[in-house]
């Protein structure tokens, strides 16, 4: 994540920041919409009846190849795929699509509500740039693994803090909010391919006080067929740290980390 170069964070708004500048107008205000999907964590069970809708009516679909790949055969739609390098031409792409009347779909993972609001803010703004605000954008919200996570952890989501480091920029305040409730309230954390994994956000909370002995599971590739959960504590997670490439971790880029109080 930390090396994305298709926006500079320091020349501009966060892209988060701009999909959340705003409430969402009243739907009967009317107009045109592409809607903005998660299509679950993983598994084609956990996709959200709307959320397939929204394909089944779009012409015209972006979002990142390895997202696309989990719902390609639901639409007839015309796939932009995109990686980080070229996120900027496909979004673009797509938004004069829709700006010349198609109806456009983006895909995100899990729930856009969870981590994936830089990509909304992005598919926004190419949006208002290029049809002048006359298209909307609405987020159809769905299961993330972090649900699922909670769930498997038995961490009620009313006793946790949620935190999410897979995002570009700083993680200052996010680090501090997990260091500040360490031990009082669960955590559940998203990490950072391959810079803050979960070894990393280990090592980080025992250096600022967390019990050696607290335990942690990092749950990995939920409600896929090889899902796996490895139960542990933080001291012994700890151990995994350092580094900042795949080969460094023994842990998947599609993990969730549960520390419990």
């Amino acid at each position: 994540m930390n090396d994305d170069a298709s926006y500079d964070l320091d020349a501009g708004p966060d892209p988060a920041d701009y999909a959340a500048s705003t409430p969402e107008p009243p739907s009967e205000t009317g107009g045109r919409v592409v809607r903005a999907v998660g299509i679950g964590p993983g598994s084609p069970e956990y996709l959200v009846s709307r959320a397939e809708r929204a394909l089944q009516e779009a012409d015209v679909a972006v979002g990142f190849e390895t997202v696309v790949d989990l719902v390609r055969g639901r639409t007839d739609a015309d796939w932009l795929t995109c990686g980080y390098a070229d996120e900027a031409a496909a979004l673009e792409a797509f938004a004069e699509r829709v700006a010349g009347g198609e109806r456009g779909v983006a895909v995100l993972m899990g729930d856009p509500n969870h981590s994936g609001y830089q990509f909304v803010g992005k598919v926004e703004r190419a949006l208002d740039e290029a049809a002048d605000d006359s298209v909307g954008l609405r987020v159809v919200p769905g299961i993330s693994s972090l649900q699922v996570a909670a769930s498997r952890a038995r961490t009620p989501m009313e006793d946790a803090t949620f935190v999410t480091l897979h995002k570009s920029g700083g993680l200052d305040d996010d680090l501090a909010r997990l260091r500040r409730d360490a031990g009082d309230r669960h955590l559940l954390v998203l990490p950072r391919p391959f810079d803050w994994m979960p070894g990393d956000i280990a090592r980080d909370l025992l250096d600022n006080g967390c019990d050696r002995s607290d335990g942690a599971l990092v749950c990995e590739r939920l409600t896929r067929d090889d899902e796996a959960i490895t139960r542990t504590t933080v001291g012994e997670l700890a151990r995994h740290a350092g580094g900042t490439d795949r080969s460094d971790t023994p842990f998947s880029d599609l993990s969730v980390l549960v520390v419990r109080r």
